[in-house]
């Protein structure tokens, strides 16, 4: 059996079918229950609190594999890495893929990447096999312009310029469903990213293009997106974001040949993550 925790997120949905497909017994956490639990032939849904020792043993009983994704009860200053990953092992689980950040390497000293640090540290001591995926930006992350795209046909952004190889989740998924079923990819560190940079003026017109209509981009001030994101996210989170996506360090603008080598193909450019995702835009 295999764990997936985060399974009802973007990459988390997506590895839980890759897995079902597969053939592979699964079994899908998340804090709160799926809307379709118990629709996907051999997955079993489980809702817990895998932030504390206590819920990640209930969340791996009987697994051989875990796929961990720091989300909100992970990512919070709660339960010692160590001691989550310890319990992970102690119940009997032999292989982790970790989801960490790219940012994560790149800035050692952020505050914002530094549970994800922690977490790496964890699993690469924790004498298990280990895969450690480390994404770039998310496509994904275009979401936060669904509502201004259908109301006004609009994408509000900062640095519109600046051009990143933001990577499809679905890529992830499918990395991350490898290093759990194939053996080769213990101790492995791969760097995720698109196929090419591309920057956000650049995505707005991808949408454009996709929706057959014109899609204006305003390009938002550092102090108005800081404005924005602290809305939602913790301050140290805030700011090492934007420095990323308005100061990005050439390891950051890099394209990794990482998702070609374990796929045996190109990763998914920005253009195919809208076009499956056109609805949330329309």
């Amino acid at each position: 059996m295999i764990t997936v925790t985060g399974a009802t997120g973007n990459i988390g949905r997506t590895l839980v079918e890759l897995l079902a497909g597969a053939g592979e017994k699964v079994r899908a956490v998340s804090r709160q229950a799926a809307p379709d639990a118990g629709t996907t032939a051999g997955v079993e849904w489980v809702r817990t609190d895998s932030g504390t020792a206590a819920g990640l043993r209930t969340a791996v009983e009987g697994a051989r594999a875990l796929f961990l994704l720091l989300g909100g009860e992970l990512n919070s200053r709660g339960e010692d890495p160590a001691a989550l990953v310890g319990a992970a092992r102690d119940a009997g689980v032999e292989r982790i893929v970790l989801v960490s950040s790219l940012a994560g390497a790149t800035r050692p000293d952020a505050l914002s990447h530094a549970r994800l640090r922690e977490f790496e540290s964890a699993v690469r001591s924790s004498g298990l096999d280990f895969t450690v995926l480390r994404p770039g930006g998310f496509a994904s992350n275009a979401f936060a312009w669904a509502e201004t795209v259908r109301t006004r046909r609009t994408v509000l952004a900062p640095f519109g310029d600046v051009a990143l190889p933001v990577v499809d989740p679905a890529d992830i998924a499918a990395v991350a469903a490898a290093a759990l079923r194939e053996d080769g990819h213990a101790g492995r560190t791969y760097e995720l990213t698109g196929p090419e940079p591309v920057s956000p003026r650049r995505q707005a017109a991808i949408l454009a293009e996709a929706l057959g209509e014109d899609v204006s981009f305003v390009e938002l001030t550092r102090a108005e997106a800081h404005a924005h994101l602290s809305r939602f996210m913790p301050e140290e989170v805030v700011d090492g974001t934007l420095d990323i996506l308005g100061r990005p360090l050439p390891e950051e603008r890099r394209v990794s040949p990482d998702v070609e080598t374990v796929l045996g193909r190109p990763a998914a450019p920005f253009g195919a993550w809208a076009a499956r995702h056109l609805p949330a835009f329309r």
